[in-house]
């Protein structure tokens, strides 16, 4: 089964493009169900059978994880299937049988602009790490990009006389996302500054340096996503902040406040490499005051005063 596994993984990577966190996601995800198979005495692609895949599944939800997580590996499973049939491994795909778990309606999580605010002010930006992270921090919120998408930043992906940022996102499809003024001032200093001191701090440089935007102390290319989440978590504790945040989180938040700010849909999913507009709509929700605010302006019932 890992056979199988191993050319599916080279099969993304070759033909689809996937990034090394998808095939890492999706190389520890399905091998979780390999040895859960194996531990039914399963050891054949052609002997799994729909019952074992939600016997896999509900030991999962018995495991606490949440519904999405259990989703995203029955859709895993499934285009694997899908490869072993092209490949004529399997003649079925037993993952079509089983349903996919029923998802809460939760809307996303995001901080108001003044958390925002708070939070990109605490980097320091007379060291290196401080304006590295400054980058990171307005990159992030700024471009409204996802985590994978700021890891795979090269210098030369940035246009910071025209303030864009060339990403490439989920199959390696580009676009290009525009930042604003505190954005680009963050990058320039962290490219012109911060960067070449973070690259002075490599003990064995390489012949060639690396081309990767984000560099960690050691002046090495930044290449775990759990770099980047300990960065944000420690600012956002200095921050006060007691919500739980992602990078994930100032994604949902340039969202929020560009549809809040006018910004149209079709705009705000071109800006954030929605294939379907329909993704989009998820951050069409407002906040009270917002709604207020609008009531208040718009609504001749909701005015102090009136008119004679």
């Amino acid at each position: 089964m890992q056979e199988g596994l191993d050319r599916f993984l080279i099969y993304l990577e070759a033909e689809r493009g996937a990034s090394p966190y998808t095939l890492r996601n999706y190389g520890g995800e399905i091998g979780e169900f390999i040895v859960f198979a194996n531990s039914r005495d399963v050891f054949d692609w052609l002997a799994v059978r729909p019952q074992l895949i939600r016997s896999w599944l509900a030991d999962l939800h018995r495991q606490g994880y949440h519904p999405a997580s259990v989703a995203r590996r029955l859709y895993e499973l499934r285009s694997c299937f899908r490869f072993l049939q092209r490949e004529g491994i399997v003649a079925d795909n037993p993952a079509l049988f089983v349903h996919t778990p029923k998802q809460p309606q939760t809307l996303p999580d995001f901080l108001n602009i003044e958390q925002i605010f708070e939070l990109l002010s605490l980097p320091d930006p007379a060291t290196p790490l401080g304006q590295r992270d400054a980058a990171i921090l307005e990159v992030l919120y700024s471009g409204g990009i996802r985590r994978s998408e700021l890891l795979a930043l090269k210098v030369d992906d940035l246009n910071l006389v025209e303030g864009e940022v060339k990403v490439f996102g989920k199959g390696s499809k580009e676009r290009i996302v525009l930042i604003g003024k505190p954005a680009v001032t963050a990058l320039r200093r962290y490219v012109e500054d911060g960067r070449p001191r973070l690259l002075a701090a490599d003990a064995n440089p390489p012949r060639r340096p690396p081309v990767q935007l984000f560099l960690n102390r050691f002046g090495k290319p930044i290449t775990s996503p759990k770099t980047v989440s300990n960065i944000l978590d420690k600012y956002v504790e200095s921050a006060g902040i007691s919500q739980r945040v992602t990078p994930h989180t100032l994604r949902h938040s340039f969202a929020t406040h560009m549809l809040e700010g006018g910004a149209d849909l079709r705009i705000v999913q071109e800006l954030l490499g929605h294939a379907s507009l329909q993704t989009t709509t998820l951050y069409t929700h407002v906040t009270t005051g917002h709604l207020r605010n609008v009531v208040n302006r718009a609504h001749p019932g909701a005015r102090e005063t009136h008119d004679d």
